[in-house]
C-alpha cells in the first residue's frame, strides 16, 4: 500500500480500530516504505509556536477549573488549517510533528500547575529556575520511561484500547488531508466559545457558577441540610465533558453526587451534636460550616484516598504490561542484529535503547544536582528525592498510559497526591520537615507529576503516528524540544498569574494546587493528617473495583468540586444525544465527530480568551461588573446563557452530513 494511493484517503484502513487476526498486518496511510515530509523548518517552528501558545492557555484554564484540556485536537486542526491555507502538498507527516511538539504544552502544564502554585499558596520562597527545572526534568523522565512501552501500547494492543483522544485527533488529521470544512467548524465554535467565556471573565455580564441558592427553598436546603446544586456555566468545561463522553462523565458526576448529596448531609446531621472542632487546623464547628467548607475540610480527603488506591490497583493490574515492556526493551538492548531486523522500517524505529538508557542516567544525575544545590542542600535528602522520583515515575507510567488509552483522561493529580503523601512521610522520617520540607516535597511532586502527565499524553501522540505512518524516532526526538519550550513558558505564566491574581482567591482558585497545599502542610508540620479519611476513600475504591465500577473516575468526582463535574456531565449527555438520534450509524458518527470539533473549539477558544483576559487585567484593564456578577440575577442569566450555548452545540452537531 503506497503513500501515493492513500495520501488523500476516504479514511483510515478498515482494520485501524479492530484487533488484528493472526498473520494480519496494519498498513498505515503513509507507506512505511517511502520517505515522507515530517521534520523540517515549517513543522518545527509551528510546533514550537503551538507549544508556547497552548502552554499559556492551558495554564490559565487549569488554574481556574482544576482540569487541563488536551491540546492535541485543537493543534491538529490548526495544523491542518495552516497547511491548507499555504497549499502544502503531502502535509500529513508535517502535521503529525506539529501536533506532537505542540501537544507537549498541556502535559507540561498539568504537571506544573497541579503542584508548584502550592509553593505560593503556602507563602514559601520559590524561584523561576525551580519551576522550570522541575517541569523540564519531569518531562524528560516521562518521555524516556514511556518509549520502551510504545510497542506494547500502540502495536501489541492494536484494536484492544479505544484511545479516544488519539482517535479524534487522527480523524481530524485524515479529514484535513481529504479537505473539507472541518477547520471552519473549529474556527466558528472557537469564536463562539471564546467570546462567551471572555464575557464571563472580563465583563461579568452573567455569573460563572449557578447554584440552587438563587431561590429561597435552595437557600434553606443549603443552610439547614447542607444540600446544594452548583454548576459552572462556562463553554470550555462543557466542551471537556463532551470529549470525555457520557460513560465516564456519569461516573465522575456520580462520585460528586455521593460526596455532596450523601456524605456532606450526613456530616451536617452528625455535626449538630458535636460540640468541639474535629480535625487538625480546624477551628469551626461542623454545624457552623457551609457545604463547601465541609467538602474541603473532610469529604475531599475521602476522594484523595480513593484516587491513591485506584492508582495502586492500576499498578497491580499493569504488572503484566511492565513485564512485557521490559522483555521488549531487553531484547532490543541485548538482542543485537536480531532485534534490529524487525525495526528496519521507519514506522517501527524508536530511539535506540542505549540512548534511552544513557538519557535516563544523565537526567537522573541532573535531577540529583538540581535537588542537592537548588532544593534540599543535603546529600542524603537529595538521594531520597531522586529515588522517589525514579521509582514512582516508572511505576505510574503504565497507569498514566493505560488511563489515556482507555478513557482519554490522565488521573495525574491523584497519583501526585499519593506521591506527596509518600514523599512527605519519607522526608519527615529522614529529618526534613517544616518550610524546607514542604518546598522539597512539592518540587519532588512537581517532577513526578510532570513525568506522569507527559508519559500519558505522549502515548496519544505515538498512537496517532502509528495509525498514520509517522516515524516514531522523529516524534520522540522532537518531543524533548517541545518540552524545553513548554517548561519555560509555563514557568513564566505561573509567575505572571501569581503576581496578577494569586492562587487563593476566587479568580484563579488553583483547586489542585490548593489540595496539595492542604495535604502537605499538616504532614510537614508534624500535625496529624486526616488518615481516617484517606483510608475510607481507599476502601471506597476497593469496593468500587469489586463491583466493576471504574474507581478512578468515581474518586475524581468525589475530589473535584461539584460545580466542575455537573457541566462535564452535561457535555457527556450532549455527546450521547447527538450520536444516537439517527438509525444511520454513519450519520451518528458524523454528528459525533462534528461535535468533537465544536467541543474542541469551545475549549481552545475559552482558554485562549482567558489568557487574553489575564493579560488585560495585568495591564490594569479591569472591566468586570463585580457587584452584579455576584447577584442571583446574574446566576439566573448565566443559566439562560448556558442553555443557549447547549442549544447551539446540539444544533450545530446535528448539521453534520455523512460525507463529512
Amino acid at each position: 500500500m503506497s503513500h501515493e494511493v492513500n495520501s488523500n484517503p476516504a479514511g483510515l484502513p478498515a482494520n485501524a480500530y479492530t484487533e488484528l487476526q493472526p498473520g494480519e498486518e496494519y498498513v498505515p496511510i503513509m507507506s512505511p516504505h517511502e520517505t515522507v515530509p515530517e521534520v523540517n523548518t515549517w513543522s518545527v517552528i509551528w510546533g514550537l509556536l503551538m507549544a508556547m501558545l497552548f502552554s499559556a492557555a492551558a495554564a490559565y484554564l487549569g488554574l481556574k477549573i482544576g482540569q487541563v484540556f488536551e491540546a492535541a485536537i485543537p493543534i491538529a486542526i490548526l495544523a491542518v488549517g495552516l497547511s491548507t491555507a499555504f497549499k502544502r502538498n503531502k502535509a500529513l507527516g508535517e502535521n503529525v510533528i506539529i501536533q506532537s511538539i505542540g501537544a507537549t504544552s498541556g502535559a507540561i502544564v498539568a504537571g506544573a500547575i497541579f503542584t508548584l502554585p502550592a509553593l505560593y499558596i503556602l507563602n514559601l520562597e520559590v524561584q523561576f529556575y525551580q519551576i522550570f527545572l522541575a517541569s523540564l526534568f519531569g518531562g524528560f523522565i516521562g518521555i524516556l520511561f514511556l518509549i520502551p512501552f510504545r510497542k506494547y501500547f500502540v502495536a501489541e494492543m492494536h484494536g484492544k484500547f479505544p484511545f479516544p483522544e488519539a482517535t479524534a485527533t487522527t480523524e481530524v488529521l485524515v479529514a484535513g488531508e481529504k479537505g473539507g470544512g472541518q477547520a471552519m467548524v473549529l474556527v466558528v465554535s472557537g469564536i463562539v466559545g471564546g467570546v462567551y467565556d471572555f464575557i464571563i471573565a472580563s465583563f461579568g455580564w452573567w455569573s460563572e457558577v449557578f447554584s440552587t441558592r438563587v431561590i429561597a427553598v435552595g437557600q434553606t436546603l443549603a443552610d439547614k441540610f447542607k444540600l446544594v446544586f452548583k454548576m459552572n456555566v462556562g463553554a470550555a468545561v462543557m466542551g471537556l465533558g463532551y470529549i470525555v463522553g457520557l460513560k465516564y462523565a456519569a461516573i465522575i458526576a456520580a462520585g460528586s453526587m455521593v460526596a455532596w448529596w450523601v456524605i456532606i448531609p450526613v456530616f451536617s446531621y452528625l455535626g449538630d451534636f458535636i460540640t468541639l472542632p474535629v480535625g487538625a487546623n480546624i477551628t469551626m464547628l461542623i454545624k457552623d460550616m457551609s457545604p463547601e467548607q465541609i467538602f474541603s475540610n473532610y469529604v475531599r480527603h475521602i476522594g484523595i484516598g480513593g484516587i491513591a488506591m485506584a492508582g495502586l490497583i492500576g499498578i497491580i493490574k499493569s504488572s503484566g504490561v511492565i513485564k512485557t515492556a521490559f522483555g521488549l526493551a531487553t531484547k532490543e538492548l541485548f538482542g543485537g542484529k536480531q532485534a534490529d531486523k524487525n525495526s528496519g522500517l521507519r514506522t517501527q524505529r524508536d530511539i535506540s535503547m542505549k540512548i534511552i538508557l544513557g538519557g535516563i542516567i544523565i537526567t537522573a544525575i541532573m535531577i540529583f544536582i538540581f535537588f542537592f544545590f537548588g532544593v534540599v542542600h543535603n546529600l542524603g535528602h537529595a538521594i531520597i528525592g531522586l529515588l522517589i522520583v525514579l521509582i514512582i515515575s516508572f511505576l505510574f507510567t503504565t497507569v498514566a498510559a493505560n488511563a489515556i488509552a482507555i478513557v482519554g483522561t490522565n488521573p495525574v493529580s491523584g497519583m501526585t497526591l499519593m506521591t506527596l503523601i509518600l514523599s512527605s512521610v519519607i522526608l519527615v522520617a529522614a529529618g526534613l520537615s517544616g518550610p524546607a520540607g514542604m518546598v522539597s516535597a512539592l518540587v519532588i511532586g512537581g517532577v513526578v507529576c510532570t513525568a506522569l502527565s507527559v508519559a500519558g499524553a505522549f502515548i496519544t501522540d505515538l498512537k496517532i503516528g502509528y495509525w498514520l505512518g509517522s516515524s516514531p524516532y522523529k516524534q520522540e526526538t522532537w518531543k524533548f524540544v517541545g518540552t524545553v519550550v513548554s517548561a519555560a513558558t509555563v514557568g513564566w505564566v505561573i509567575l505572571l498569574l501569581n503576581s496578577t491574581y494569586g492562587f487563593t482567591g476566587s479568580e484563579l482558585p488553583a483547586p489542585q494546587a490548593n489540595a496539595m497545599a492542604a495535604v502537605i502542610k499538616p504532614l510537614m508540620s508534624n500535625q496529624p493528617a486526616p488518615w481516617m479519611m484517606y483510608i475510607a476513600g481507599a476502601i471506597f475504591a476497593l469496593i468500587l473495583t469489586m463491583i466493576k465500577v471504574p474507581a478512578l473516575a468515581f474518586a475524581l468526582g468525589m475530589y473535584l468540586p461539584l460545580e466542575l463535574n455537573t457541566p462535564i456531565l452535561v457535555g457527556g449527555l450532549i455527546a450521547h444525544f447527538v450520536s444516537t438520534r439517527s438509525k444511520n450509524e454513519k450519520l451518528n458518527n458524523a454528528r459525533r465527530e462534528r461535535g468533537i470539533l465544536i467541543a474542541s473549539g469551545f475549549i481552545a477558544g475559552g482558554a485562549l480568551m482567558g489568557v487574553i483576559s489575564v493579560i488585560l487585567k495585568s495591564a490594569g484593564m479591569d472591566w468586570k461588573l463585580h457587584e452584579w456578577s455576584e447577584t442571583h440575577g446574574a446566576e439566573i442569566l448565566g443559566l439562560v446563557m448556558f442553555a443557549a450555548i447547549i442549544g447551539y452545540m446540539i444544533w450545530d452537531s446535528l448539521k453534520a452530513k455523512v460525507e463529512e
